[in-house]
């Protein structure tokens, strides 16, 4: 690489305006239960890298023998740049609405629970954050009723409606910007509910985000062991 390309390189570390990937953890209160966490008092962030992401219709590759669990949720895009954003004028800020697979190795996340350490490694390994199409706000109806649905062979391990988060939608806005400026693009998982498990090689996976009965977004994709090469 010449000079001038690593110059190059090192200076679009100054563009604050990249677009970044927000997670939020135990924001249902049987999900925090059944892996015995305790109920957070404030929401719980963590990020991921854009090199987690995977496309609906892709494949997830399984390495080593870490236990991986699925975590389907809700998501959401930011549409206009904010910071301390009001509770009450979150849905200004908000472009539409995405069904996300946040992928967890939990043998990694359990280590660093014990450890006090950050969960980078257990969150944002290469195919851990599955989305689905994108939805427009214009087709939600309220975002804090819509079906959660996750399927690995046909069988049901997720279901849960989003009325049951502890932290709705303009709270985690308001929370997270009092910190950290919301770029338009910026993207925010809401959290999982109960049913969380692992996946293996072979599994076929599909889920859906439901309002009532229609289907407004859905991830079909498969799970593979990952070569040894």
């Amino acid at each position: 690489m010449s000079a001038v390309s690593v110059q190059q390189l090192y200076r679009s570390l100054y563009n604050t305006k990249c677009n970044k990937i927000l997670c939020v953890g135990r924001n249902y209160v049987a999900h925090a239960k059944e892996l015995n966490n305790p109920l957070p008092s404030e929401p719980l962030f963590f990020d991921k890298p854009h090199t987690s992401l995977l496309r609906s219709g892709s494949t997830l590759y399984l390495k080593g023998d870490s236990e991986i669990h699925h975590e389907v949720e809700l998501g959401f895009m930011i549409g206009l740049t904010g910071k301390n954003i009001r509770a009450e004028d979150y849905d200004n800020y908000i472009e539409g609405y995405f069904l996300g697979i946040d992928w967890t190795d939990r043998d990694l996340q359990a280590v660093a629970k014990k450890n006090g350490s950050p969960w980078s490694m257990s969150k944002g390994q290469d195919g851990f954050f599955t989305i689905s199409d994108f939805v427009s706000k214009d087709r939600i109806k309220d975002p804090h009723n819509l079906d959660l649905q996750f399927k690995i062979n046909e069988r049901v391990a997720q279901k849960e409606n989003t009325n049951l988060m502890i932290f709705r939608v303009p709270q985690l806005i308001q929370y997270v910007s009092q910190y950290v400026t919301l770029n338009a693009g910026d993207i925010i998982l809401t959290g999982t509910p109960a049913g969380v498990g692992p996946v293996k090689s072979g599994d076929k996976i599909e889920a859906l985000l439901k309002q009532g009965e229609e289907i407004l977004a859905r991830i079909d994709m498969k799970v593979e062991k990952a070569s040894e090469k």
